[in-house]
């Protein structure tokens, strides 16, 4: 792909994460069911791989279904399963063409079987691929993911191996899901929304956030380009003043 003009090659974010918004909305508007919508999403998310994998972005991160999605009617969470198990084998091929790392995020063990079978087979297979790695959140909410980290924590500490007053930090960031990963440096969410929906509180802590109109099921390569130029814009203090970052 060439690169336009307007984006800087050597300011693209390592890590970007979307929270993927707006696929039932974009159904029922079409006089369709939800399901439909989310089915006509996964072309976006193949095409916003391709070009984070282009733009040399080095992590993806996908916000595919949260603790707080169980509360949906039945069939669209049986539906929702069924295509994701559906998606990693007919997209595995995608994946290694791309040379993807596929990686999840979130307590797994609450999916169907066959979803934790279909995973644990595609993070293998997938797991020597280098040029960018593709992060799936899956039954993830960030409250849930401090818990858990906290309550590992808590046994640390009980079996000495923390001591109270002296935790710090990277002592919790070990304890995440994504302490495999550095955090993101850009949130995009689709369809209009202005929130973060329990995502990745932690990490997002000096993202960028780009917040686009379009619905997932639209969401294509410009719309990408489009949240690295916005991400390109901005000065990134980090509590600094301009003139120390300049």
């Amino acid at each position: 792909m060439l690169i336009p003009r307007s984006i800087n090659p050597d300011n693209i974010p390592s890590h970007v994460a979307i929270i993927m918004d707006g696929n039932g909305r974009w159904a029922q508007a079409k006089g369709e069911n939800r399901l439909f919508g989310h089915s006509n999403g996964v072309e976006s998310v193949r095409e916003t791989i391709k070009c984070a994998r282009e733009l040399e972005v080095s992590y993806l991160t996908l916000y595919a279904f949260s603790t707080e999605n169980w509360s949906r009617p039945k069939e669209e969470i049986d539906g929702l399963m069924q295509l994701l198990v559906a998606s990693i084998h007919s997209e595995l091929a995608l994946l290694m063409e791309n040379n993807v790392r596929l990686a999840t995020i979130g307590n797994l063990s609450l999916l169907p079987e066959d979803c934790r079978i279909s995973l644990d087979e595609a993070v293998q297979k997938t797991a020597k691929n280098k040029d960018i790695t593709l992060i799936l959140a899956l039954n993830y909410s960030s409250r849930d993911e401090l818990m858990r980290a906290f309550n590992r924590m808590a046994t640390d500490v009980l079996n000495g191996k923390l001591i109270p007053g002296k935790i710090g930090q990277k002592d919790l960031e070990k304890e995440l899901d994504t302490a495999s990963f550095p955090d993101p440096e850009l949130l995009i969410r689709t369809s209009g929304e202005h929130r973060v929906s329990n995502f990745l509180l932690w990490q997002l802590a000096y993202a960028e956030m780009h917040f686009t109109n379009v619905y997932w099921p639209e969401f294509r390569r410009q719309h990408f380009m489009d949240a690295i130029i916005d991400f390109q814009s901005r000065e990134r203090r980090f509590g600094k003043i301009s003139e120390q970052v300049r």
